[in-house]
């Protein structure tokens, strides 16, 4: 009895073993669903538009690689709700262990599933770059909004994890016989974007570099970088690419094309702004922004994107 009494103790002072995998996240009413996409690789869907109570923060994709050694799983949703979900997803199709989480970027709706992972015992890899996020007013400021907006699946237990392991630029990860490229290709979205290509199923998980379907956020990105970078993805001729968000693409160097187009009309029409001296105000709303406008996220993101472009297109101008 005295034996077992202590190794209560014991586990009760060591939260990050046993007992946290049995922690119970606030529970979701959004559907989700894992979709295979090859003969080993998944993907789950998130739905259109920005994060909000209506889809519970569920609104970016993940992934997933099932290796005869164990799990590999390519971000973990906007959630500790939504991470528990998808390890339940996970869990049936798989009993291996969860081995290792490779985060493609530091964005609330693509990290804050992480803790759910890391109780189920995986380990978490992301670009060095990612560290600039946990040690900037962003990420309180952020958290603070989704606590407000997204509770209670965003509440005050909710914390941003760093990876146990910091990538300084390309590697290769093996597991099973199977291999992960992992390719640094920011900065783009964000200064420490990561995209993670499977060659034995010939599936590209390309993170934000990629939306599909919904305007995307560009926020402080640097847009002449992210184009370029675009460019990089096709280097792989994958058979299947994972958007960040949006629908599974089979035709990556035509699924590129909406985001691209998209970076480059806001360079355009920003740009001439700011070489005409037009103010952004007038700018923006004499744009023509009837192609997007009908868009999921374009409220919620468009004229910000505008902003930020603009603001870069004058660095740009300066040869800043």
């Amino acid at each position: 009895m005295f034996q077992l009494l202590r190794f209560l103790m014991i586990l009760a002072f060591l939260p990050g073993l046993a007992l946290a995998q049995d922690e119970e996240y606030p529970p979701l009413s959004v559907k989700m669903e894992a979709t295979q996409v090859a003969p080993h690789s998944y993907y789950i869907q998130g739905l259109s538009g920005a994060a909000s109570a209506e889809n519970e923060g569920f609104m970016s994709n993940a992934g997933f690689v099932v290796t005869p050694a164990g799990v590999v799983v390519i971000d973990s949703l906007g959630s500790p709700s939504l991470g528990q979900a998808m390890i339940k997803l996970i869990r049936g199709i798989t009993s291996l262990p969860i081995k290792y989480v490779i985060v493609t970027h530091y964005h609330a709706d693509h990290i804050y599933g992480l803790q759910a992972f890391k109780e189920a015992g995986a380990e978490i890899w992301a670009h060095e770059n990612g560290k600039a996020y946990l040690v900037g007013d962003v990420l309180e400021k952020r958290l603070a909004q989704r606590r407000e907006e997204l509770f209670p699946w965003i509440n005050e237990k909710t914390r941003v994890l760093p990876a146990d392991k910091w990538l300084k630029g390309d590697t290769e990860l093996t597991l099973g016989g199977m291999h992960f490229l992992i390719r640094h290709v920011g900065p783009a979205h964000t200064d420490e974007d990561l995209a993670i290509y499977v060659p034995e199923d010939k599936v590209l998980y390309s993170g934000d570099l990629v939306f599909k379907g919904r305007v995307p956020y560009v926020g402080d990105a640097n847009s002449k970088a992210w184009l370029a970078s675009l460019d990089k993805l096709l280097e792989f001729h994958p058979a299947v690419m994972v958007p960040g968000h949006g629908a599974v693409s089979h035709d990556a160097a035509h699924d590129l094309t909406f985001t691209r187009d998209y970076l480059a009309y806001l360079r355009d029409k920003m740009g001439q702004a700011v070489e005409n001296f037009v103010p952004f105000e007038e700018a923006y709303s004499q744009t023509d922004w009837s192609r997007y406008n009908h868009l999921p996220a374009f409220d919620a993101a468009n004229r910000r994107n505008a902003y930020n472009t603009y603001l870069l297109m004058e660095k740009e101008a300066l040869g800043k």
